[in-house]
């Protein structure tokens, strides 16, 4: 019953931060998308034992975000480039932030969604738009820049992350081609795609 509880949450959350659209074609796209790479739709404890494979995000840069802030640097060792800003589709929420960040040597993206209040952000992510992947913790500076930890859904294996912002007319730290490159929208959403 209690992981029931937290799946509820965690839809609830994901509902909230990053839009039913999303979400319901995310939900709808996965379990076919897995199948259609030779996967399962249905998660079981054999699959949990099973050495971990290279993850491949299904998600593009989406131009929604296109128009945010710009952030480079690194989390953990690894280049990203981040685009974050305050979310605009509820008035009464002042302190909601939303974005993505992509690693400059895979192209993966992920999805990010939180809080800044004053100088303090506190976000989770999602790499395949359905469920939280993990938590960022950090701290804005008088110059812009953002640095804390990004750590997993638990707050385990904690990663520093140092980002500065760019400049009006900067241009973003070049990306490797992602493996969703020429994938498909889903349903009209463009930052989700289906596997080939």
């Amino acid at each position: 019953m209690e992981a029931s509880a937290s799946k509820v949450t965690s839809i609830s959350n994901l509902v909230r931060r990053y839009g039913c659209v999303c979400f319901a074609a995310a939900a709808l796209a996965l379990p076919f998308a897995a199948c259609a790479a030779g996967g399962s739709a249905s998660s079981d404890a054999s699959n949990a034992s099973a050495a971990p494979e290279q993850a491949h995000s299904l998600l593009k840069p989406s131009p929604e975000f296109a128009r945010l802030p710009q952030y480079a640097g690194t989390l953990g060792k690894r280049p990203i480039v981040m685009r974050l800003g305050a979310k605009t589709d509820d008035p009464d929420d002042k302190t909601g932030v939303h974005g993505e960040y992509q690693f400059t040597d895979t192209g993966e993206v992920v999805l990010i969604a939180g809080d800044r209040t004053g100088t303090t952000l506190e976000a989770e992510e999602s790499d395949d738009g359905s469920r939280i992947t993990g938590n960022w913790v950090g701290t804005f500076a008088d110059d812009g820049s953002i640095s804390g930890e990004r750590m997993e859904i638990d707050d385990s294996n904690p990663q520093p992350f140092d980002l500065k912002p760019l400049g009006a007319g900067a241009s973003a730290p070049a990306v490797a081609h992602s493996a969703a490159k020429g994938g498909q929208a889903v349903n009209g959403v463009g930052n989700l795609v289906t596997g080939e």
